[in-house]
């Protein structure tokens, strides 16, 4: 599931940026082919020198093509996964260039005209001890009634988006500030992770006590402890500490009809 939303996210990211996806042999382990643009090979690639060449000289440039591949089995394009070091690299490119969006969804005709704000935000969630795990986190708050939902991107990806308001269509005012509806999105990511199973952090604490306890069985005829302990004890302490950090990824304001929340699921239009 998490892999398949990277895919997805990937897909999404370079289509609005403009890019081109090439077509793949559906039996290939690459999962995404994509020709960047201009601006996309300036903003990933690390050539500067190759650019400040072409433009130098007045050339025509030859942009890069990606190949992202799932399968670490295969050698064939680049493998991508979470905490990967060109996913990292996405993620940073993608809070550059648009942070923030307003997108509105495109009702079919005859339907209801009033569209109800959303305030969608993603973040990745990394937990952190000598282990690292990450995941993406997609929380929509309704500005109107305070309604929140987790996994909203998903809900996005089903539905037709449009970057200006559709004909004949309105939007209802929010109730719940902007500002007001971060802090309430943040509070709900917090509570959830306080209620979350902490095995991992137990198993990273038992890991840590075992270490510790070697450490100190090599010092234990020392009276005093020298400062090549203290720097020792340090790096285990560093090492193991469980951590859960929380990196925002991008935001958006999204319009949206009452009966895309309706029971059952949502049917692409």
């Amino acid at each position: 599931m998490q892999q398949a939303a990277m895919l997805e996210y990937l897909a999404r990211f370079f289509t609005v940026s403009g890019c081109t996806l090439l077509p793949v042999p559906d039996d290939s382990a690459v999962v995404l082919k994509v020709k960047l643009t201009k601006e996309m090979d300036k903003l990933l690639m690390n050539r500067p020198f190759y650019w400040h060449y072409i433009e130098q000289i007045g050339g025509t440039p030859e942009t890069a093509t990606l190949v992202f591949r799932t399968d670490d089995r295969s050698e064939e394009g680049e493998l991508i996964y979470f905490g990967s070091p060109r996913l990292h690299q996405i993620f940073d490119a993608a809070k550059k260039l648009a942070p923030y969006i307003r997108l509105y969804q495109d009702l079919p005709p005859q339907s209801s005209s009033a569209l109800e704000p959303w305030l969608g935000i993603n973040t990745k969630i990394s937990y952190t001890c000598d282990l690292k795990k990450d995941r993406i986190c997609s929380i929509g708050l309704q500005l109107i009634n305070g309604t929140l939902i987790d996994g909203f991107q998903d809900i996005l990806d089903k539905l037709p988006l449009l970057a200006k308001l559709p004909d004949y269509c309105y939007t209802l005012s929010p109730l719940i500030k902007i500002e007001s509806g971060i802090k309430r999105i943040e509070t709900f990511i917090e509570s959830t992770l306080k209620n979350e199973p902490t095995g991992w952090a137990d198993s990273a604490g038992k890991r840590w006590a075992r270490d510790q306890e070697l450490l100190d069985s090599f010092y234990e005829q020392e009276d005093s402890k020298p400062e090549t302990y203290f720097q020792e004890k340090e790096a285990i302490r560093e090492q193991y500490q469980p951590r859960i950090l929380v990196q925002f990824i991008n935001a958006g304001l999204f319009y949206l009809h009452s009966s895309t929340f309706l029971p059952g699921p949502i049917k692409d239009r």
